[in-house]
C-alpha cells in the first residue's frame, strides 16, 4: 500500500506540477519546502547534522537557516524536475550557466571518453539534459533501482525522455557497457558522492571518513578516460550555475587500487569544495559518514533513508 501510495504520489506531481505556470510551480515548490522543514522530520534533522560537518562553526541558528534553504532547494529540484518534460529547447539551452566547459569540450574532443561525477547537488537532470540539448552530446548513466518498479520506470522514462540513456545501478552488467561506451568516446554522468554498494573506497571529506563509490575512478582507469568533477548550485535567478572541475590526474604510480583511492579523494576534494561555497544546494538527506553509519540502527529500524532524487 506504501509503495502503490508514493508512486501515486510521483505520478501525481509528474501529471499536474509541469501543467502550472512557472511562477505558480515555484511557489508551491516553496511552500512545500518550508512546510516539511517546520515539521522536522528526520530528513530535515539528518541534512542539519550533515550540514554540521559542512559549516563547522554555524550555531543553531544558522543551521536552522542553511536547513530551510537546503529543503527550498530540495524542493526546487523536484519542481523543475516535474516540469522539464515540457520545457522547451530554448529553456533548456538558457536554464544552466556552467564555469569550466572547455574542460568537458576538451575531454570530449580527445576522444578518451568522458567520466563526469556528481554530488547530490543542484539539479543534475537539468544539466544532463542541457548536454544532451545545447551540447549535443547523448551520454549514459545508472539509476538507483526504486520501490516499487512503476516509481522506478517512471524516473527511467523521465530521464530517457530527456536524452540519457539510463542503466539499472544493480547488477554486474552496468560496468561493461559504461565501459564500452568510454571505449567509444562517449560521455558517461555518475552520482558519486554516497556509496550504495559494498566496495566502496573510503576517503576523508570535510576532515571525517566516508565512502564513495569507486565507479568513477575505476571506469577511468580501466579505459583511460577523463575523470570530471562537476558541482551544480542555485542563486537567485531561475539559471542553475554550475562547475566543470579541472581533469582529476591519474597518479604515476602504485597499484590500480591505489591509483583509484588517491582518484576518488580527488573527486571527494572537488566535491568539497563546492559544497563547502554552496552548502544549502547540497542535497544530502541521508546518513553518509562512517561514523554515523556505525550507529545506524539496526535493519528495519532506520527510517531516516526514504525515497531520494538519483
Amino acid at each position: 500500500m506504501r509503495e502503490r501510495l508514493t508512486d501515486a504520489l510521483y505520478g501525481l506531481g509528474w501529471g499536474t506540477v509541469k501543467k502550472l505556470p512557472e511562477p505558480m510551480a515555484t511557489a508551491l515548490g516553496r511552500n512545500i519546502a518550508d512546510a516539511a522543514w517546520k515539521r522536522r522530520g528526520q530528513g530535515v534533522t539528518r541534512l542539519e547534522a550533515n550540514l554540521a560537518r559542512v559549516v563547522p562553526d554555524a550555531g543553531p541558528q544558522r543551521l536552522a537557516e542553511l536547513s530551510r534553504a537546503g529543503m527550498r532547494s530540495y524542493m526546487r529540484y523536484w519542481m523543475e524536475s516535474f516540469r522539464l518534460p515540457v520545457w522547451s529547447e530554448d529553456r533548456i539551452r538558457s536554464g544552466f550557466d556552467p564555469e569550466g566547459l572547455h574542460h568537458l569540450e576538451e575531454a570530449l574532443a580527445s576522444g578518451r571518453g568522458v567520466v563526469a561525477a556528481l554530488p547530490h547537488m543542484g539539479n543534475y537532470d537539468l544539466a544532463g539534459a542541457w548536454v544532451t540539448t545545447r551540447l549535443g552530446v547523448p551520454f549514459t548513466t545508472v539509476a538507483e533501482r526504486l520501490k516499487p518498479e512503476t516509481l522506478y520506470d517512471r524516473f527511467v522514462a523521465y530521464r530517457e525522455g530527456l536524452g540519457m540513456e539510463v542503466l539499472p545501478h544493480a547488477g554486474g552488467s552496468a560496468f561493461g557497457t559504461l565501459a564500452r561506451r568510454l571505449r567509444s568516446g562517449g560521455l558517461v554522468c555518475l552520482v558519486a558522492d554516497r556509496d550504495l554498494s559494498a566496495s566502496g573506497i573510503e576517503v576523508t571529506f570535510f576532515g571525517e571518513a566516508a565512502k564513495m563509490p569507486a565507479g568513477p575512478a575505476a571506469l577511468a582507469l580501466q579505459t583511460g578516460a577523463v575523470l570530471l568533477p562537476v558541482t551544480l548550485w542555485y542563486d537567485s535567478s531561475p539559471v542553475m550555475r554550475g562547475r566543470i572541475h579541472a581533469p582529476v590526474e591519474v597518479p604515476g604510480e602504485g597499484t590500480r587500487g591505489e591509483k583509484a583511492t588517491a582518484m576518488t579523494q580527488a573527486v571527494a576534494d572537488a566535491f568539497a569544495s563546492g559544497i563547502a561555497e554552496h552548502p544549502q544546494d547540497w542535497h544530502m538527506l541521508q546518513r553518509l559518514w562512517l561514523a554515523d553509519l556505525d550507529r545506524r540502527p539496526r535493519p528495519g529500524h532506520d527510517k531516516s533513508s526514504g525515497t531520494e532524487k538519483l
